[in-house]
């Protein structure tokens, strides 16, 4: 295939990195996957992947590297474990959603070293990404965006290039704000339904066609009603995370997030409850739990 031969080194094996993995072998790239959990070669089996012994060993020879890794913290401790092997000029991609201002502050120590980082978040699930149906918001370099082309081209189904360096992670958290408020406005919607004696099938059905769709009804709906969490597609406590994220920096910015602030409240419910390593369509279970008793009338 045309990116045969093309080196590709990958940091992160869970439900991202593993879709990514399949997403670049497929488009013929020459992979090498590392993953701090040592069971990781189960998630690329099959693959034509090369399972690398560190996240050094993933990198060396590789002129383009992906970061799908949990949190900004993970993000730098693997950049700090690589950056001494690197080679000028390779690209660096985070495909997490990281703090945007840390981001942009390892950006810039790596630019010194001609290395390029590229904050390149991805919206949409794991089966989205395998799918090829994810999209790349990306920030950074353009010439190093340009050059990344063929990867972003086997990984998502759009990459927009949004300006300097942490602009991807910052449009990410406003996407995400809007994907978690959907999700969550539709369990609602539905734990309403149900208190209201609608089936629920028939609701969502009827939803789908009304104004009051959003792809949510397509991604989660199913999940809520039959109770259908596992394996997840992204997690409760992920998301939680982005959360905290965008509570933060409106918080710098003196911006009021007021339906996020609720949402944060509901996760944290959910996680308590034993649900954050469940799919994030698991929000649901939350909000049938704090139904009470109806009042009687006086």
């Amino acid at each position: 295939m045309m990116n045969a031969g093309k080196q590709v080194g990958l940091i992160g094996v869970g439900l991202v990195g593993s879709a990514l993995a399949e997403r670049l072998a497929d488009a013929g790239f020459a992979v090498a996957a590392y993953d701090v959990n040592p069971a990781f070669g189960k998630a690329i089996a099959g693959l034509p992947v090369r399972v690398a012994t560190s996240a050094r060993d993933a990198v060396k020879d590789a002129a383009i590297v992906l970061l799908a890794l949990p949190d900004t913290h993970a993000t730098e401790t693997v950049i700090g474990d690589i950056a001494p092997v690197l080679s000028a000029g390779a690209i660096l991609i985070d495909v997490s959603t990281d703090d945007p201002d840390r981001i942009a502050s390892l950006a810039r120590t790596l630019g010194d070293r001609g290395v390029h980082l590229i904050d390149a978040p991805l919206s949409g699930s794991s089966v989205q990404i395998r799918a090829g149906d994810a999209v790349a918001i990306a920030g950074g370099e353009r010439g190093a965006f340009d050059d990344a082309a063929p990867v972003f081209n086997a990984i998502s189904r759009h990459a927009f290039h949004l300006g300097p360096s942490g602009s991807g992670h910052r449009a990410k958290l406003a996407t995400n704000l809007l994907l978690g408020l959907n999700r969550a406005a539709l369990a609602e919607g539905l734990v309403f339904a149900e208190a209201l004696g609608l089936d629920p099938t028939s609701f969502l059905a009827m939803a789908r066609v009304t104004p009051a769709y959003s792809r949510a009804i397509d991604a989660k709906g199913e999940k809520m009603i039959g109770r259908n969490y596992s394996p997840p597609e992204s997690r409760i406590r992920q998301h939680r995370k982005d959360v905290a994220l965008m509570l933060d920096a409106a918080a710098r910015l003196g911006c009021v997030l007021p339906l996020s602030e609720a949402h944060a409240a509901i996760l944290d419910g959910a996680i308590a409850a034993g649900d954050g390593e469940l799919d994030s369509a698991a929000i649901i279970e939350e909000l049938r739990r704090r139904r009470v008793a109806p009042s009687k009338p006086q």
